[in-house]
């Protein structure tokens, strides 16, 4: 399948990368962090998404380390599974942040990198989900289910806002910066509290609130709430909040280029409509929603991914936006063949309904794990499928460098490196030699 055509690739050499970052924690503390101290790690040869990648690797480790110890998500595990959280979220943000730095110490910048950083991102998003339920012992129930609803709608709704307003904008409490950070500390205190199960416990209560105070008893549903809970209320007032913003975003900028700010809007469609099905499969079907969350999580972040990676892709050639997401109609027959009996059961028309063809066992289970393997490989194909064709565009590599910038000659414009050894400057018209580079990167006039 053609993700990209050939007509409108041309429209990659007018990407000019935008961003703007309003945390004061990410312009004080972690940006000089960054470019004083880490980016010295990294080699110069070293690709940028290749950083990305590597990064990424952490929270791969951190999920294999996941399905070992806590694979229902509602179990305790020592306490350095929870320290390597922590760490290896913290190097996955970490690198995230510097390839951008080394693309631009080596000169690799360029719209591939946007597309590799918000595709790693966009599958961390909904890994991260299960990492922090693991923290908090909720268990495969709707509180994970909310709280990947939660995430995966803050990263649509700011992958959404970068494809209208043209420029990716974080304001000063956002999800990449204060939100890792906060998760960060989640798990390290987690693992230094002895396991999730602290978090369970009420709030109040354990800071030695009294129910009753000053006259005033405090209503024990809310009362009640466990650590947990409250950060899932916190949660929730900053997706709206962001949420929010975003759309005025999105507004401004449109009225501001004489389009109609409606049709915008209706870019959240496909969001909101590909959950509707998954709420009503897992509440149709309560043996996925309790027994085995953890892969339909995974499939579920995918159908997000391979969204949000449409939208990337269609910000940086140009294409119109995409609202069809192929990954939600085998889910929406899931729900439509478990909807059959339901119907049948409850209807006053006798003919009205149909049996299920899955059922509510093995083969429902089955049918679960051929839609998990089906995003994979859409997903798959469809990445390939671009970096290919961007990299073929664009004569470059994804994970290695394939033209190393050279600081050349006065008067050069660029200066690129081969292994063949091409020409890598012409003469500046001023007599010089052109400078050429061998196997080793060494020149030669």
């Amino acid at each position: 399948m053609v993700y990209v055509r050939q007509e409108f690739l041309p429209n990659l050499k007018q990407y000019k990368y935008s961003s703007v970052d309003h945390s004061l924690l990410s312009k004080y503390v972690l940006k000089p962090f960054y470019t004083k101290v880490v980016i010295k790690c990294f080699p110069m040869k070293m690709a940028p998404n290749l950083i990305t990648l590597t990064g990424f690797m952490f929270v791969v480790a951190n999920c294999l380390t996941l399905l070992w110890y806590n694979p229902t998500l509602d179990q305790d595990c020592p306490s350095w599974v929870y320290y390597s959280w922590a760490a290896g979220l913290f190097l996955y943000q970490t690198f995230d942040a510097v390839d951008g730095t080394q693309a631009r110490r080596t000169h690799q910048s360029g719209p591939l990198g946007e597309l590799f950083d918000h595709g790693v991102d966009a599958l961390n998003t909904s890994l991260e989900v299960l990492l922090f339920a693991g923290s908090q012992n909720m268990g495969q129930g709707w509180k994970t289910v909310a709280t990947l609803f939660a995430s995966l709608l803050t990263f649509y709704v700011q992958t959404w806002d970068e494809y209208h307003t043209k420029t990716l904008t974080l304001g000063i409490v956002n999800g990449p910066v204060e939100g890792i950070l906060t998760l960060v500390g989640v798990y390290a205190l987690t693992g230094y509290m002895g396991g999730a199960h602290f978090w369970q416990q009420s709030l109040l209560a354990t800071f030695g609130v009294s129910q009753t105070t000053a006259g005033f008893t405090i209503p024990s549903i809310l009362y009640d709430f466990s650590f947990t809970d409250w950060y899932m209320v916190q949660g929730t007032i900053v997706l709206v909040y962001n949420t929010i913003e975003s759309a005025k975003n999105v507004i401004r900028a449109r009225r501001a280029r004489g389009d109609r700010s409606r049709y915008a809007l209706f870019g959240l469609f496909p969001f909101f409509a590909a959950w509707t099905f998954i709420i009503t499969y897992l509440a149709l079907q309560p043996n996925i929603l309790h027994c085995h969350l953890v892969p339909f999580v995974m499939f579920a972040g995918l159908i997000n991914a391979y969204s949000v990676g449409q939208m990337i892709t269609a910000h940086l050639v140009k294409l119109e936006f995409p609202y069809w997401n192929v990954m939600v109609v085998p889910l929406s027959w899931g729900v439509i063949d478990s909807l059959g009996p339901l119907i049948l059961r409850y209807s006053p028309v006798p003919w009205l309904g149909w049996p299920s063809a899955l059922g509510d066992g093995v083969y429902q289970v089955a049918f679960m794990f051929c839609m998990l393997g089906m995003a994979i490989g859409v997903y798959g194909s469809f990445v390939v499928d671009v970096i290919v064709t961007i990299c073929d565009y664009l004569d470059i590599w994804c994970l290695t460098i394939k033209h190393p910038y050279v600081e050349g000659l006065d008067g050069e414009k660029s200066l690129q490196v081969n292994g063949n050894a091409k020409k890598a400057a012409y003469p500046n018209g001023k007599g010089k030699h052109a400078a050429y580079m061998n196997g080793n990167g060494k020149k030669s006039e």
